[in-house]
């Protein structure tokens, strides 16, 4: 099988996107996955996990938030606009739903069946997704951030929703897990957690090793929670 990476523009505002769609070569529209990155924004990493999915069948794309011009800043500097996006979470909002369309547009793309995924704030990102009501069949986090935006309590979830994550990390404790149940069986969500012991976060990422801040891979996670997210998109999309 061959799979074809493919960089498509779009726009949102002032800002030019530039996410990268990854699917087998020549096959009719199917099932997308629309893939928001970690606080380093579109990176290889996420390249690899579209390459994964593509192989399962889906179309991928790896979504580019921050803008074309950022994409292989430094750390602190992908820090500070992601630091400035979570602090403008209707705009945040705004551009994830924008990024969406431009994945339901693609002729790759079965524009009924699309599912949204994220690493560490990617994963917030498709917990957004889900809290605006849109029209998604499912979303999947993977080690995200869980804090809700705050101006959409009212708003039902429509999604079907699982969150992987490692129990032990030191960004979203238990009382952050509890409350997004909480949160979820308040707005009607479909949710599953999956808490894995004796892991903390960035678990999936081969290339986390940073103890001090409870950054760390743990391959034995990175396992399950895939093992489980394909399980996940078989159930939305069939």
């Amino acid at each position: 099988m061959t799979i074809d990476v493919r960089l498509i523009p779009s726009r949102h505002g002032d800002a030019e996107l530039e996410g990268a769609l990854v699917c087998a070569a020549g096959a009719a529209a199917r099932p997308g996955v629309l893939i928001f990155p970690t606080v380093m924004g579109r990176s290889d990493l996420e390249i690899g996990f579209a390459r994964r999915l593509a192989g399962l069948g889906y179309a991928a794309f790896v979504a580019d938030i921050y803008g074309k011009d950022n994409i292989g800043r430094p750390r602190e500097e992908c820090r500070d606009l992601m630091m400035a996006l979570r602090g403008d979470r209707p705009f945040l909002q705004d551009r994830l739903l924008a990024v969406l369309e431009t994945v339901r547009g693609l002729p790759e793309v079965d524009a009924a069946k699309v599912a949204a995924i994220g690493y560490c704030f990617g994963g917030q990102c498709a917990l957004d997704v889900a809290r605006t009501g849109a029209d998604v069949k499912g979303v999947a986090s993977f080690h995200g951030l869980f804090d809700p935006p705050g101006n959409l309590d009212d708003v039902p979830i429509r999604a079907k929703i699982v969150a992987f994550h490692g129990w032990d990390d030191p960004l979203v404790p238990p009382d952050q897990v509890l409350a997004l149940a909480t949160e979820l069986t308040a707005k009607g969500a479909d949710w599953q957690i999956h808490g894995y012991g004796q892991t903390v976060h960035g678990f999936t990422n081969p290339g986390a090793h940073d103890h001090d801040r409870g950054v760390v891979h743990n391959a034995t996670a990175a396992r399950r929670s895939w093992a489980s997210l394909e399980l996940f998109l078989a159930e939305i999309f069939e």
